[in-house]
């Protein structure tokens, strides 16, 4: 079978070995004679999945032991709703830095819960940059800062976090979390929807610092609240086993392969490879994100008009290419490049966009 080159922004690319594993076990897993979606997951084996796949977490991500981490599902956007109705504080205030259309998405949310306010944005320049952490402007009644550490759409990534603040951050790592290493003792709170790097859709990483739990407020909706989901070591309810049983994978695919360390070196190689050849092109080619808050993860760029993107569009699907439309709030083209993208196929599409600006 012949696999597609691709390059979707989400659900994502997953690794092939991850696949074929999964292939292995999908009739009969670990002697059961049940594929996992059939496990009860109040069953010996689901728990073990479940714990391995934490351990994992800890090992790769190097979490400390003050952090708790949850499965949820609902994706990113429900966590857009959870993180105000767990850390807002009554009286006090939420603030956001907007850096693309999800944390307007999440800010939006946030204005239903309580007093929610920007405390920076790039959205006048169309999202082409991260603001710098002196433009961040943090109300001294906030209960925490919300950023988006990547941003699919613009092609934008923070590179360095705001540190050293009176409140705890709150980050969105949907799209870079296990792209790169990082320091999560700066965070109170990231959060994850799997689709992007670490597997399926259907299932939600959420990693608080303990302390935090202490702010749900006992009103909640039991399952819009991270105390009982932490209670129950993420079992409160039926969760998404077989997405967890891949993000299992995912992360052991990662750990074989050498780590966050490792895979951010590739990424820096992938992402270097794309935007050389946007450099090069004497403006054949034009990167939508300022260089330095160019995104590892999502490339943009555009065409100089509609008809020569249409065709650059058609001859990549020609050629084996998937998912290289860029998004509506920017145009243009957009190539994805997550963890379980292979060298192989970008340098691939380097060799396309090179050959496509020859004969045009």
């Amino acid at each position: 079978m012949k696999r597609a080159l691709n390059f979707n922004a989400g659900p994502a690319a997953l690794p092939e070995a991850v696949l074929a594993k999964a292939k292995k076990e999908m009739m009969n897993y670990q002697g059961t004679g049940m594929g996992v979606m059939e496990l009860s997951h109040r069953s010996n084996e689901f728990e073990e999945i479940n714990e391995r796949t934490k351990n994992l977490l800890i090992r790769l991500l190097d979490i400390p032991d003050d952090y708790e981490i949850l499965f949820l599902q609902g994706g990113a956007s429900l966590q857009f709703s959870m993180v105000p109705m767990n850390l807002l504080v009554e009286g006090s205030t939420a603030s956001y830095v907007l850096t693309g259309t999800w944390s307007e998405k999440a800010l939006k949310e946030a204005q239903k819960v309580g007093n929610a306010v920007i405390a920076a944005s790039s959205k006048n320049a169309n999202y082409r940059f991260i603001p710098s952490t002196s433009e961040i402007d943090i109300p001294a009644e906030s209960s925490y800062l919300h950023i988006t550490t990547n941003n699919t759409i613009f092609g934008t990534q923070w590179h360095s976090i705001p540190e050293r603040l009176s409140v705890p951050l709150v980050a969105d790592m949907s799209s870079d979390i296990l792209s790169r290493p990082l320091n999560l003792s700066s965070y109170g709170l990231i959060y994850a929807g799997a689709q992007k790097n670490l597997g399926p859709s259907g299932v939600t990483v959420v990693i608080i610092h303990k302390d935090l739990l202490r702010h749900s407020r006992p009103g909640l909706p039991s399952m819009l609240n991270y105390r009982v989901h932490a209670d129950s070591q993420s079992l409160y309810n039926t969760p998404p086993t077989l997405s967890i049983y891949f993000l299992m994978l995912v992360l052991q695919w990662a750990e074989e392969l050498g780590g966050v360390k490792q895979l951010e070196q590739l990424n820096k190689q992938k992402a270097a490879l794309l935007y050389d050849a946007i450099d090069s092109s004497g403006g054949f080619y034009t990167g939508h994100a300022e260089e330095k808050s160019r995104s590892l993860m999502n490339i943009t760029f555009t065409l100089d008009d509609d008809n020569l993107t249409s065709s650059f569009l058609h001859e990549a699907e020609e050629s084996g290419f998937i998912g290289l439309a860029g998004h509506r709030s920017v145009g243009g083209c957009r190539a994805s490049i997550y963890n379980a993208v292979p060298l192989e196929n970008v340098e691939k599409l380097t060799d396309f966009m090179n050959s496509f600006r020859g004969r045009n």
